[in-house]
């Protein structure tokens, strides 16, 4: 009879950025973890909005690792859809593999099937807000769900709650992409320090706030006090390829990170979408300034291989952030007096972005919804009055949000240029955008800037839905012999000694929030086994992933069991539990 095997202490990980080469240790703790050179790893909160079942005296617990999704249930990325939920099924011998055939790229021209969303405890209500703008209506199946925050933050410690910021359906999964721009985060050279070290405040808050919901940090730049989150859902992260980021400087002629713009671009789907988030120059009369940075961070920002090198070669680009763009010729009354009487569209008519966009070639294609809110700039720190010092500074729209399409959308992927040409053309082209919603955040009163964000459906003219790598593992691990996951690649996947297969807890923060991970190097490795130090010895559910180093993403994940597992909570529970699945094969 197997003995209760006692839980391992899990090491820290390390503070470099990826993991040292080597081939793979035999225990976890003599493995360096990866971890992320601006995240740390802070465990999951103490308040976590996945229910669990927590047992109070643990033995050896069965790790609940479902299977992969079949090609009928991939997530096609129906925008409505949520966290994926399909309760696996009981193997029919202790080493049975799920069913899963090869997979390669693939270019899917069905239609997308509704997957129902995965019920969530309503958020708590955070700061309370004013919005103002179009009604948020339910996208269609196809489409992809964008939600993007800017907000000049004036380098003001984070309030405790932020959940609002994202809408008052976060918990639901309609959106499959959270975006946040952050400016004038706290850089103080003591506090810059620590977050190099550590993780900033704002990075810890969002991933707080949106893991319990299936969201992962799929992208994180920062330059100085400018700062750029992407959060995706998890069931989206395989779809997500060539993850980059860049940063340019432009305060002080280009060697201050005060100003600029940090962004992250990647394809969604087999589509190429750039986020830029910029802090251009402050005051009235510096307008020929920002539209020069504006410019130099276009002109500067080149990403690495496939064809959208610029950021303007991308078939999307969503560009926000406290743009500083003033309201002319008005004075202070006048302004807060149309601000008062509902008289915005008097005020739009002297925006200098607006007046900008008919005279600048730079800013040709680039599209705003209307402003229905008032001006987001500039009030006196923890009120909603405008500022009153003796600088007397007017209202402004300064944090905007705005996109632009490419002209000819991308091409299907294809090695026949010619078939390449038709289905581009049969398919219908490029890519198409509507903003749901744009609004300010008027109950946010840390900064004199109010956050704003916006709401958008981008329909795919076809999707790349295919992974290129999937996990075939054992439904359920009930001892450590079971602990082996088989690996199938696409014949276009590039592997890489760097890549590795991870142990996930459900509402990971990040791709190297992990449990346990093991390397996946060898050219012709077909399979990985996890040793009995990097079982996980606590009562929760599990997930495997695939980290692709050449793709800077996560290629594949397991699907999340529709309910909980009942734990064996005691040796002979375990034993009791094996025996029965024995009596079962006959």
């Amino acid at each position: 009879m197997q003995a209760a095997v006692a839980p391992v202490k899990l090491t820290d990980q390390t503070q470099s950025g990826q993991p040292k080469s080597g081939s793979a240790p035999a225990t976890l703790a003599s493995i360096s973890r990866p971890r992320p050179t601006v995240l740390g790893t802070k465990p999951a909160p103490k308040t976590t909005r996945i229910s669990v079942n927590p047992s109070k005296e643990i033995h050896l617990i069965p790790v609940c690792i479902p299977g992969p999704q079949s090609a009928s249930v991939l997530p096609h990325s129906p925008t409505e859809s949520s966290l994926s939920l399909h309760s696996p099924q009981s193997p029919h011998s202790p080493q049975s593999y799920t069913s899963q055939p090869y997979l390669s790229p693939n270019l899917s021209l069905s239609p997308k099937p509704s997957l129902s969303p995965q019920p969530q405890r309503t958020p708590s209500p955070g700061s309370s807000t004013q919005s103002q703008g179009q009604s948020e209506k339910p996208g269609e199946n196809n489409d992809f769900r964008v939600y993007i925050v800017t907000w000049n933050v004036g380098s003001a410690v984070p309030p405790d709650d932020i959940t609002s910021l994202f809408g008052p359906n976060v918990s639901d999964g309609s959106v499959d992409m959270f975006i946040i721009g952050l400016q004038e985060v706290n850089s103080m050279i003591n506090k810059r320090l620590k977050d190099v070290l550590f993780s900033d405040q704002w990075s810890e808050l969002c991933m707080d706030t949106l893991s319990p919901f299936g969201y992962v940090l799929v992208a994180s730049q920062r330059m100085q006090g400018v700062l750029l989150l992407v959060f995706s859902k998890f069931c989206h992260l395989p779809f997500l390829r060539g993850v980059q980021t860049e940063s340019t400087r432009t305060g002080l002629g280009g060697y201050w990170g005060n100003k600029g713009g940090v962004s992250a671009r990647m394809t969604i789907f087999g589509h190429p979408v750039c986020f830029l988030n910029c802090h251009l120059p402050a005051h009235m009369r510096n307008l020929e300034q920002r539209m020069e940075d504006f410019e130099s961070i276009l002109q500067q920002q080149q990403f690495d291989g496939g064809t959208a090198t610029g950021v303007l070669d991308h078939d999307v680009v969503f560009w926000f952030g406290d743009l500083n763009f003033r309201i002319e010729d008005y004075d202070i009354h006048v302004v807060k007096s149309a601000i008062d009487s509902n008289k915005l569209p008097l005020l739009l008519e002297r925006d200098q972005l607006n007046m900008a966009k008919n005279t600048e070639s730079i800013l040709e294609g680039f599209n705003e919804g209307p402003l229905k809110f008032p001006p987001t700039y500039k009030f006196d720190v923890g009120t909603h009055t405008y500022d009153t010092s003796a600088k007397k500074r007017k209202p402004a729209w300064t944090d905007r949000i705005l996109w632009r399409l490419r002209r000819t959308g991308s091409p299907v992927p294809s090695h026949n240029a010619a078939l390449q040409r038709g289905l581009t053309s049969w398919l219908g082209g490029a890519t198409k955008v509507t903003q749901r919603v744009y609004r300010s955040h008027m109950g946010y009163t840390i900064s004199d800037h109010k956050p704003v964000s916006a709401v958008f459906s981008l329909h795919f003219p076809f999707r790349v839905d295919m992974p290129l790598v999937v996990l075939q593992v054992n439904k359920e691990w009930c001892k450590v012999s079971d602990a082996t996951v088989r690996l199938a690649f696409a014949s276009t996947y590039q592997r890489s000694s760097w890549d590795w297969v991870a142990i996930y807890k459900v509402g990971f923060r990040h791709h190297k929030d992990y449990q346990a991970y093991i390397w996946a190097k060898g050219e012709h490795l077909t399979q990985v086994t996890f040793s009995e130090e990097d079982m996980p010895r606590d009562d929760c559910e599990y997930m495997l992933g695939y980290y692709s180093n050449n793709m800077n993403s996560i290629s594949y994940v397991t699907e999340i069991p529709a309910h909980q597992y009942a734990a064996a909570t005691t040796t002979s529970n375990l034993l009791g539990k094996i025996f029965t699945r024995f009596l079962e094969l006959g």
